[in-house]
């Protein structure tokens, strides 16, 4: 499996890797990581049963490592600053302590090394299970469809961003849903085990208004990453690169 990418720009500096969250894609960091460009060449792949990249039957976070590997022997990219946000950021934990060679700074973007059970989570996936794509008209329609079961206007508009379709075609996710939507409890699991340690320059960046990572989390990120820099970033929920996205970059480019 070959991951699809966008080259957000900064060619010739070194390279930064961004690995976006669960039903995202690329698209969701081409703003942010233009900004970064500015001292990174930023690459954005998109992770197995998201966007462009390849759909397969298994979704796990061993799966999605050797993904990225791969990915980055085909680009010629020895060692890179890596950056995942929630479930992308999973990914790079786990990448960094299993390959810490490979890896020369870590950003992870509002998550924490536990496992989550999200009820609301489970309402949403049911909720775009149940959209009937044959008859839908529009996006809009999606959104009016959803509202009764995904109440929070921000994820509704989220999740039918993962809508498109051909000139005159159906409507189809861009991710793949049946998947994902068997592999929910997987993907909020702790990837990492008690052995799992990265040495090297870690930032753990979580938004003030999120509940993902608390003062609670601290001690796990920095068992399993003992440089680790923990920054909160006022105003910002779960997408502190998209809600706070200048003190976001401003953070990453001085941080590490």
């Amino acid at each position: 499996m070959l991951l699809f990418h966008r080259d957000l720009g900064g060619a010739g500096n070194p390279p930064l890797v961004i690995l976006h969250g669960m039903l995202g894609s690329s698209r969701n960091w081409q703003t942010t990581g233009r900004d970064l460009a500015a001292k990174y060449h930023v690459l954005a792949p998109e992770l197995r049963n998201h966007g462009a990249s390849p759909h397969a039957a298994e979704m796990t976070y061993p799966a999605m490592v050797d993904d990225v590997l791969r990915w980055l022997n085909a680009q010629g990219l020895a060692r890179v600053t890596l950056v995942g946000h929630s479930m992308g950021g999973k990914v790079a934990m786990l990448l960094a302590c299993r390959h810490p060679g490979r890896v020369a700074g870590l950003v992870v973007v509002d998550i924490a090394p536990k496992g989550y059970f999200w009820p609301v989570r489970r309402e949403e996936f049911a909720a775009m299970n149940a959209l009937d794509l044959a008859s839908l008209s529009s996006r809009a329609a999606a959104e009016q469809l959803l509202a009764p079961r995904i109440s929070d206007w921000g994820m509704r508009k989220f999740v039918t961003t993962g809508l498109e379709r051909a000139e005159g075609g159906p409507w189809r996710w861009t991710f793949n849903l049946p998947v994902l939507s068997a592999a929910l409890a997987t993907m909020e699991g702790n990837p990492l085990g008690t052995a799992d340690r990265y040495d090297g320059p870690a930032l753990f960046v979580t938004g003030a208004k999120s509940p993902y990572v608390g003062p609670g989390d601290h001690a796990a990120i920095r068992a399993h990453f003992p440089a680790a820099r923990i920054e909160t970033i006022p105003g910002a929920g779960h997408n502190p690169h998209a809600e706070q996205r200048a003190a976001f970059v401003a953070l990453v480019l001085t941080a590490l």
